[in-house]
């Protein structure tokens, strides 16, 4: 305690913790109010499984990985795209357009802030983060734009890089807030092209170019105009495309089901979802209960597993798992990972058109698909559906169907063996009616 408090009176003292008092729990209700920060470093428990998993390759956007050693070469390219983005404007100098975004970004500075955790090492000027924002916005801006609008981008000629700065834009790392991204739209793009939007251009990205790497399906994906207005950056907007019906109910993953072989075993039939299932949900997984013949089916999107494919759902995963919104990506994770136990599993999601895999090995989908669900909180958006599967799987004729079919027709071996035992029962069923037939003759 200082000393300008010692001397103060008993009821000086007491009003002084009351004015604190109040100081901190009128903070901590401002503080509630707020929006959390919705770019950060990802969470250890998750980071540590797939380190990989989160780091930009190519291009960093925003402050988290602007010192990276791997993304220090393309700093010049984004430049060249800013020069292009502000050349486009006929009517303005580079110098006054750069004024303009730079004014923006010293007004919204407090905004811009407050969506960032900050890490301790970490510290940048007002004037740093200024010039950060608008050069990345404006990268951003110009990679999207031309590949609509340009049918042959300027700088980016190789492909493959290409491809992995489009991945780049999606880790959750690796954001700038969609509120400022936005302001920049509307002091470039729209000065020389009011009809340009930008909902039209990120979906071109998020449909086009990078939701295709999760799910093969032909069903649009939910994005418009309000989605820049609810969203905190391109990777919370592609999780929104996603959003299940408002009627689904998320709760914590109570019930569990089989393995696909399992599944297969007790007589479930699993099925891709298409146009012809009306589907109305992405991610939606129903089970079907057919009357004749009397076998379930359980209808699900066919997952495309690629090396993308991982990155993709774990930073999606990782937004799910460290703001208070809802985890279908969390959900479908863990069902896949509960219909996964070994690559026999792959092997017959394959078979059955629910899955894809274009991963080296049936082994290797089998080990990403088990390790997204590692330190990951269990939700799920399924649980009436596991209810309706696990009340089938128990019942007498599955069970049982499942024990003859895992004793007898696990391998081709053991068709064979039981193939073999059949014929050798009917010859001697054969033997012994000739016989008894032969003796009753010679009677």
């Amino acid at each position: 305690m200082e000393n300008s408090d010692l001397e103060l009176g008993s009821g000086d003292h007491v009003d002084m913790i009351q004015l604190r008092l109040d100081y901190h729990v009128e903070n901590e209700a401002r503080h509630r109010n707020q929006s959390s920060p919705s770019i950060f470093m990802v969470p250890s428990r998750l980071r540590d499984v797939s380190p990989n998993s989160f780091n930009p390759r190519v291009v960093s956007i925003g402050p988290l990985h602007k010192d990276d050693v791997n993304v220090q070469a393309f700093e010049g390219q984004k430049s060249c795209y800013l020069i292009y983005l502000m050349n486009r404007i006929k009517n303005s100098s580079k110098e006054e357009v750069w004024k303009t975004c730079m004014q923006k970004a010293y007004t919204l500075m407090n905004k811009i802030k407050a969506c960032y955790v900050w890490p301790e090492t970490m510290s940048y000027s007002d004037a740093e983060i200024a010039e950060m924002m608008v050069i990345d916005a404006c990268f951003i801006l110009e990679f999207t734009y031309q590949p609509v609008y340009d049918k042959e981008s300027l700088y980016l000629k190789d492909e493959l890089q290409y491809k992995s700065v489009m991945d780049d834009l999606v880790l959750l790392e690796n954001q700038i807030p969609l509120f400022f991204l936005n302001e920049i739209y509307h002091c470039t793009i729209l000065k020389f092209d009011s009809h340009a939007s930008l909902i039209k251009l990120i979906h071109e990205l998020l449909h086009g170019k990078i939701s295709n790497f999760i799910f093969s399906t032909t069903l649009e994906i939910n994005i418009n105009d309000n989605s820049i207005s609810s969203a905190n950056h391109i990777l919370s907007l592609l999780h929104q495309c996603y959003m299940p019906r408002d009627d689904m109910k998320e709760v914590r993953l109570g019930s569990r089901i089989h393995s696909a072989i399992d599944l297969d075993m007790a007589g479930v039939k699993l099925k891709p979802s298409n146009e012809t299932e009306n589907p109305t949900w992405v991610m939606g997984i129903e089970m079907k209960q057919n009357r004749f013949p009397y076998r379930p089916t359980l209808v699900m999107p066919k997952l495309k597993v690629r090396d993308s494919t991982e990155f993709l759902l774990r930073n999606l995963i990782a937004y799910e798992q460290s703001l208070k919104t809802k985890m279908y990506f969390t959900s479908y994770s863990n069902a896949m990972n509960m219909l996964v136990n070994t690559q026999e599993d792959v092997a017959k999601l394959v078979d059955s058109e629910v899955l894809v895999n274009l991963m080296g090995s049936n082994e290797e989908a089998a080990n990403m698909i088990n390790n997204l669900g590692k330190n990951v909180r269990a939700h799920t958006f399924y649980e009436e559906e596991w209810k309706k599967l696990n009340k089938y799987c128990k019942g007498y004729w599955p069970k049982h169907i499942a024990r003859v079919r895992s004793t007898y027709f696990q391998s081709r071996w053991s068709v064979i063996a039981l193939l073999a035992g059949i014929i050798l029962f009917v010859l001697q069923v054969v033997q012994t009616i000739f016989t008894i037939l032969s003796s009753g003759r010679n009677m």
